[in-house]
């Protein structure tokens, strides 16, 4: 398998431009089996998760073109009695939105439990829950979820738990249902609001975009659209990061700053800061990272929460950006008992870090960090170990980069852009 090569300890400088939100794109490709046009969509990440997405739908009988430039075609001209393919389902976390669109438009579907990061236990119940409330019967086995409808019909539904998947699973399956459905406590990030309106520009008629409450009024068939994909305020958070820990100066390029308020407020907590230009974001070189204290001098923290909350996702990289910052801060991830577990990586790196529990970590800055050998448990731990990596003394060498690849587009290349030595070597 292949490493990247990594010499920490140089400065970056230039403009890059954040690749596609995959996602918005991987819900988007499962959307385009809910009409027999065309679905264009552009700015699509090519990245591992959509390669095997595309692979997966062209097994269901979907045409599927995926160009390097980040165009994407696909078309369904009929929905036969294949089912997903179990085995790729379990590389990806998206695959479970296949039920939604296949029980709409032919009223039955087999899905595998899902792949994707081993971060701790992700649960499904959030997506059959609102999928039994649209009509949807059951059957749990060991390895795999058998649905059957005769008819969905619209429902007034309140989500257990904020779930972007989940939240997007109702709106895949409710656009093409009878009726009316009102989806409460609903998921409202860049990317939630991303299906919605390319759902509606295919014909859905979805209300309170960028709500916690929709209203989908269901409609008879949905045509074929063209759409844009925003960028992935994942990778913008984590190029901010790269460019403090490094003392860099870098430029985002369409950027969408309104995006990153929150990120802006908990980065400043480490002294981090950027100015908007624009739709740019524009990192000056040489910031002062120095943990603020609260006004009434307790330990700052920082934590996650649903959106416009901090995003989990962040969480990692918070971290990393943490251990170069003078003081003492708790990090708290709340959503996942094993996002935390790559401290270890960090702490042989040379960080003073102390893993409270499997959610917590005090994290004591600055700490010189050197080269070590690394291995990539998930995509944002991946991408936080590769900064480290960019702004240690030394050499690293990061394993297990298929994890990274599965989230960010050609990313050594692009970095190598920007003055990183940075290398893609074989085993």
């Amino acid at each position: 398998m292949e490493h990247f090569h990594i010499e920490g300890g140089h400065r970056l400088r230039g403009t890059i431009t954040p690749a596609g939100n995959k996602n918005a794109a991987l819900p988007l490709m499962a959307a385009s089996l809910l009409t027999h046009e065309r679905l264009h969509l552009h700015n699509v990440p090519n990245i591992g998760d959509v390669r095997t997405k595309a692979v997966l739908l062209n097994r269901l009988g979907v045409d599927t073109y995926l160009s390097p430039d980040g165009h994407c075609t696909l078309q369904t001209c009929t929905v036969g009695d294949n089912q997903p393919d179990l085995d790729l389902c379990r590389q990806i976390r998206t695959a479970p939105l296949f039920a939604g669109p296949l029980l709409a438009r032919r009223g039955f579907v087999t899905i595998g439990r899902p792949g994707g990061d081993r971060i701790g236990r992700r649960r499904l119940d959030t997506h059959l829950l609102a999928l039994q409330a649209l009509g949807a019967d059951i059957e749990v086995t060991a390895d795999r979820f058998i649905l059957k409808a005769e008819r969905l019909r619209g429902a007034d539904i309140f989500l257990d738990e904020m779930s972007v998947t989940g939240t997007e699973q109702a709106l895949l399956a409710a656009v093409l249902a009878e009726g009316t459905t009102l989806l409460g406590n609903a998921a409202c990030e860049p990317h939630v609001q991303d299906v919605c309106h390319c759902l509606n520009a295919m014909g859905a008629d979805i209300e309170g975009i960028g709500s916690n409450n929709l209203v989908i009024r269901g409609v008879s068939s949905l045509r074929g659209a063209t759409y844009t994909i925003g960028p992935d305020y994942m990778e913008v958070g984590s190029l901010i990061a790269l460019a403090a820990m490094t003392g860099s100066e870098l430029r985002i390029r369409q950027a969408r700053p309104r995006e990153h308020r929150m990120t802006r407020i908990v980065f400043a907590r480490l002294g981090a800061t950027w100015y908007d230009d624009g739709d740019d974001i524009v990192i000056p070189a040489e910031q002062d990272l120095c943990v603020r204290s609260e006004f009434d001098g307790a330990m700052p923290k920082i934590d996650d929460m649903p959106w416009p909350g901090f995003p989990p996702d962040l969480i990692s990289i918070a971290l990393v950006v943490a251990t170069q910052a003078r003081g003492t801060v708790l990090i708290h991830q709340k959503m996942f008992d094993r996002r935390l577990v790559f401290v270890d990586r960090l702490i042989e790196m040379g960080a003073n870090i102390v893993l409270c529990d499997p959610h917590r970590a005090v994290v004591i800055g600055p700490s010189r960090l050197h080269g070590e050998t690394l291995i990539s448990p998930d995509i944002r731990a991946g991408m936080a170990l590769l900064i480290a990596a960019l702004a240690a003394d030394g050499v690293s060498s990061i394993h297990n980069i298929s994890q990274i690849d599965r989230g960010y587009e050609q990313l050594e290349k692009r970095l190598q852009a920007l003055g990183a030595r940075i290398e893609r070597r074989p085993a």
